[in-house]
């Protein structure tokens, strides 16, 4: 794995305190990578996410973009599963070299947006911001819960495993993994909440009520509504003390109806409106630090339309996070119209 360009020289510069005021400068990082689940294609979630006017929306909401291009991963010619988990000294070191580009990004004043990449990506985002800013929390936005372990998972893809690898609590559970020596377990229970669950595996929603974590199913958005599950997500996670967000949200948390190029796709999840309403919560507590958008998945897409609705939705997911309103649109030239002086006329 190698760092080329000007993502070398932001890992180069001096980092700097966890900042909370980075409204107006974005870093965006692009992670290729796909060997966190079996389906190819995932990699392409980057590329097709910028193709679909990503740094243009957000310019016009008047920030200063810093597109720092994709890493580089390499896969690794001998990697033996580890039980049934395949690929997971890959998986390690490519989410060794994107924690230390987050958090990087982070030290250098940005709101970082990482663009996956399959969902085992977060591991090494949110443990790269957490270096940054070790009082984070964290809010998970998925139809799944990502907190198997490697006893716990069907599958064995990590990708349904990194909140496992995050949480301080479940430690004693986890196996140590070959590839993921370089870090150790940060966050507590308390500081995670998710929204959007509807495919939780029996291990799983054992490990959510054993650790008592907070999470919202599409039930209960249902019963509910979006307006007080986010309610109880912000009083939950910022009551005690304002810190920094790191979002993570994986495109399958909307309903497939909207974002069908994605590869765990499941029936009922978040309207456009719910979805949306959600980032802009979050943009309104000033207090959101980085962002990862995972599992679009252009091949996947039956038509090219299916594939347009998937990556715009994620550029629309994106920049409602970081301010763009469903009350005005907004131009970034606007504010210099504003601050002239009216002309007298005669």
């Amino acid at each position: 794995m190698a760092l080329r360009g000007p993502l070398s020289r932001l890992l180069r510069s001096t980092l700097s305190s966890c900042q909370q005021n980075r409204s107006q400068s974005v870093a965006i990082l692009g992670a290729p990578f796909s060997k966190g689940q079996k389906r190819r294609g995932v990699e392409h979630g980057p590329k097709a996410i910028r193709d679909a006017g990503l740094v243009e929306r957000l310019s016009n909401l008047d920030y200063a973009v810093h597109d720092f291009g994709d890493l580089t991963f390499k896969h690794l010619e001998k990697d033996e599963h580890f039980m049934h988990v395949p690929f997971p000294r890959t998986v390690g070191r490519a989410n060794q070299l994107l924690s230390g580009a987050v958090s990087g990004a982070v030290g250098a004043g940005h709101t970082c947006i990482m663009l996956g990449g399959d969902h085992s990506l977060a591991i090494g985002s949110v443990e790269g911001h957490a270096q940054q800013c070790p009082d984070l929390c964290l809010i998970w936005v998925d139809a799944h819960a990502d907190i198997n372990t490697p006893l716990t998972s069907p599958s064995g893809n990590l990708h349904g495993q990194s909140v496992a690898f995050l949480l301080k609590d479940l430690q004693n559970k986890m196996p140590e993994v070959p590839g993921f020596s370089w870090m150790k377990p940060f966050l507590s229970a308390r500081d995670l909440v998710y929204i959007g669950l509807r495919d939780v595996d029996p291990g799983e929603h054992i490990i959510l009520k054993t650790l008592g974590i907070q999470y919202f199913s599409m039930r209960d958005i249902d019963r509910m509504g979006i307006q007080r599950v986010m309610e109880v997500t912000l009083d939950h996670l910022l009551a005690r003390k304002q810190r920094p967000i790191h979002l993570s949200f994986d495109i399958d948390a909307f309903d497939p109806s909207l974002a069908p190029a994605t590869g765990t796709p499941v029936n009922g999840g978040l309207t456009y409106r719910e979805g949306i309403y959600v980032t802009e919560e979050i943009h309104n507590t000033g207090l959101l630090s980085v962002m990862d958008v995972v599992e679009v998945n252009p091949t996947l897409g039956a038509t090219p339309e299916a594939v347009e609705a998937t990556t715009s939705l994620a550029v629309d997911v994106i920049a409602s996070a970081l301010g763009q309103t469903r009350e005005v649109s907004y131009f970034s030239h606007f504010h210099i119209y504003l601050n002239k002086p009216l002309k007298n006329h005669v």
